[in-house]
């Protein structure tokens, strides 16, 4: 069937209007219902939905302002600090990731690249089930939220640095050049960014806060622009965001920004969740069930452990611990970028590509329902935990 855009907006929010209503009927998680649209419009499904690059493509606009978002919420100062409590956490935890992950996928008899990958693919946790299941209340003002950002951050750096290591297209070097640069090009966005918002920006915000529309063009030109240009430097655009959010946090005008945005990122994470189950490819789930549900569960089990032991470790309390390792126990959108590079590199094929896919769902899935059911959340399908 051809797809016209219009004719795939249709199906999806259409159905995402439908699916969304019987999953509140039966108290399901959203999230879930919107990866099985994908699953049953998407190609290997009923069809009807082809294009689902393009769709994959848009979908990233949500990621990034979700992390612009973020960054409007976080006072310098607070990042810093709360980034040297993660840094030795977010480390140690992701080295026993990528350890099982390696040890599981070479014990079910893939090669050495392959369980590298693998283990890689294990090493992070969603940004967007993170923060998206956590209350506002608490993201923005509680150490929980700053504390999960800090990981969420630092795994995003990790993640990167693991991007370059496949971009070079060999497992075992590194591009001391291209990391190097890496390294200088992030104080080096941080110091463009600071600059342009205090001599460029804020003037310009001042001079015309009265225009709500040019306020919100000028935050999203803002975020798009950054974004892009950390892409050009080899970081990523999901750290260009942050940064640009940053920047701006100490101005009046951030939680205008803010407010406003939140319904555009809404629209681009609908978009993010049904691409993920479109992008299934059911045919070969069969050659990957068992070590898919394997690996899933080691993720559901250890990286909760994981995270309040070394949490508690660093004093924090047992309920704080307990609650980070279960909002964090699944494994990232990241890892799905992992696998496009790994497969557009031919490190991998597209039998590991479905395991890594197929682990990310089950741990999407399941995690969302753990955090749902025992947890405060925005989207919680009980009165009293739902916290908005």
């Amino acid at each position: 069937m051809h797809d016209t855009l219009f004719q795939s907006f249709f199906l999806i929010f259409t159905g995402a209007a439908v699916i969304a209503s019987l999953a509140l009927y039966t108290r399901q998680p959203l999230l879930v219902a919107y990866i099985a649209l994908g699953v049953i419009l998407g190609p290997y499904g009923a069809g009807l939905i082809q294009d689902v690059a393009l769709l994959s493509d848009m979908s990233h606009i949500g990621i990034i302002f979700l992390l612009f978002l973020l960054g409007l919420d976080m006072q310098p100062k607070a990042l810093f600090n709360v980034l040297k409590q993660a840094t030795s956490v977010g480390i140690i935890s992701s080295l026993v990731f990528a350890s099982a992950g390696y040890g599981i996928g070479y014990s079910f008899g893939y090669s050495h690249t392959e369980s590298l990958i693998i283990g890689m693919a294990l090493m992070f946790s969603s940004t967007i089930i993170g923060i998206k299941l956590l209350p506002t209340t608490v993201l923005h003002h509680k150490h929980t939220g700053e504390l999960m950002v800090g990981l969420l951050l630092l795994q995003d750096f990790l993640a990167i640095l693991c991007l370059m290591i496949l971009i070079s297209g060999d497992m075992g070097s590194i591009n001391l050049v291209q990391l190097s640069w890496a390294l200088l090009a992030l104080p080096l966005l941080g110091l463009f960014a600071w600059g342009f918002v205090r001599f460029i920006l804020l003037p310009l915000i001042h001079r015309f806060d009265r225009f709500h529309e040019y306020i919100f063009l000028l935050a999203i030109g803002w975020c798009m622009g950054l974004s892009e240009a950390a892409n050009v430097m080899g970081l990523s655009a999901e750290i260009g965001a942050f940064i640009a959010g940053i920047s701006i946090a100490t101005s009046p005008i951030a939680q205008y920004i803010a407010i406003s945005l939140k319904p555009l990122r809404d629209f681009f994470l609908v978009l993010f969740f049904f691409s993920i189950g479109a992008q299934f490819n059911l045919s070969l789930l069969g050659d990957v069930w068992l070590i898919s549900i394997v690996l899933a569960a080691v993720v559901l089990i250890l990286k909760p452990v994981t995270y309040r032991f070394l949490l508690h470790r660093q004093s924090e309390s047992n309920a704080l611990a307990w609650d980070i390792g279960f909002r964090l126990g699944q494994i990232s959108e990241f890892s799905l970028l992992i696998v496009y590079v790994a497969v557009s590199k031919e490190l991998i094929g597209d039998q590991v590509s479905v395991l890594i896919q197929a682990t990310a769902i089950i741990t999407f899935l399941v995690s969302s329902y753990i955090v749902i059911f025992n947890y405060p959340s925005p989207i919680a399908t009980s009165d009293k935990l739902r916290r908005d």
